[in-house]
């Protein structure tokens, strides 16, 4: 994350984290340095297993945080600073223009709040900060990436059709800035990348819809008072693996979801009693990892869900999902016209009728010759 100090402030000392630059501290003569005197630092976090006298409590997460469902105890990091102005002493004064580091969000100004409290002794004591700010910085798929990064396709049980992902959802093959790889290739700057502090870059498997990641629900089977469904979700992405993923899916039958299988999963009631949301990830050293594209490139569950009386039917594609989003990104889904149907039982009637005529004909033939 990183900020801009209003004044003059540098920061002397850092634990749990570290300011990427130190730059020009040579205003400060002799002694110790200090260790960032940039207008505007950012900081990033420590990797885990970092030395002890660089540590603080919570702290140390490598920069991955997971989200508040998926595990508790990763959600946050914490890191602190000794800081003060090199001329100023008038006292502490707030730093403004928070940044995240990561494309997509947008930082408020921030905000101050009741003081924070602390415990100690066995929390038979507190004791309370000088003051407290929040800043709030929310994400934008639309500023994070101009087009969308995976997509959704359907097919069912009942109809042999499998209505794939829109074609260019997240881009064309031939489109500049485009690039994937064909199937049986390999890209020959595969072998270059060496410096794991760089970000691999995005190239994904040639394909009609051209999508990292693609999530593909199906209609497995239907029961007497159950149905099943079976969710595939898989990497594209040539370079890239995804760790601590996560799923969200929308549909009106999830409050009346029995059973996830290889998943793990947890509502979303965003709307008090409205409980058609959901969100699944995976399960730790089993399938909490999406590898890259390949063999193993993928992970998948089945869930039983309870047919409502009230709402339940096969009719019009309802048993597919309204929405689905992966790793915060809202996934481009098929038309609603292309979604696969039950077959039309007034056609197998025609041709069950007919079919009847012509037994029936045939059968007059049979009695006449005889």
């Amino acid at each position: 994350m990183g900020w801009d100090w209003t004044g003059d402030e540098v920061i002397w000392a850092m634990q749990g984290a570290e300011a990427t630059e130190q730059g020009n501290c040579s205003r400060f003569k002799g002694g110790q340095l200090p260790h960032c005197c940039e207008k505007s630092p950012f900081i990033v976090d420590l990797l885990p297993g970092a030395p002890y006298n660089m540590q603080t409590t919570n702290c140390c997460k490598g920069g991955i945080l997971s989200s508040m469902i998926q595990d508790p105890s990763k959600f946050g990091a914490v890191f602190q600073m000794s800081t003060s102005a090199a001329t100023d002493e008038s006292g502490f004064h707030m730093p403004e223009n928070f940044t995240i580091g990561v494309p997509g969000y947008t930082c408020a100004n921030p905000v101050q709040v009741a003081p924070s409290k602390y415990s100690s002794d066995g929390g038979r004591r507190w004791t309370q900060a000088l003051g407290t700010w929040n800043v709030t910085c929310m994400y934008s798929q639309f500023l994070a990436s101009t087009s969308p990064k995976c997509c959704v396709s359907l097919s069912a049980f009942y109809n042999s059709t499998i209505v794939p992902c829109p074609k260019c959802s997240c881009s064309c093959q031939g489109l500049p800035g485009a690039k994937c790889v064909k199937f049986g290739e390999t890209p020959s700057f595969l072998q270059q990348i060496k410096d794991s502090n760089r970000e691999s870059p995005s190239l994904v498997r040639c394909s009609q819809h051209m999508c990292p990641i693609r999530v593909h629900w199906h209609v497995k089977q239907s029961y007497t008072h159950y149905w099943r469904v079976k969710i595939t979700v898989n990497n594209l992405n040539i370079l890239k693996n995804y760790s601590q993923w996560n799923l969200v899916a929308l549909h009106p039958n999830l409050k009346s979801l029995i059973q996830v299988f290889s998943f793990n999963y947890e509502p979303l009631n965003q709307y008090g009693q409205i409980n058609d949301t959901g969100i699944f990830w995976g399960i730790e050293y089993y399938n909490d990892m999406l590898l890259q594209e390949g063999e193993s490139g993928n992970v998948q569950t089945e869930m039983l869900l309870l047919k409502d009386p009230d709402m339940f039917t096969f009719r019009e594609g309802w048993g597919f999902p309204r929405r689905i989003l992966f790793n915060g990104d809202e996934c481009v889904m098929p038309p609603p016209d292309q979604y696969p149907r039950l077959p039309n039982t007034a056609q197998l009637g025609a041709q069950l009728s007919f079919s009847t005529i012509l037994f029936s004909l045939w059968l007059l033939i049979l009695c006449a010759e005889q």
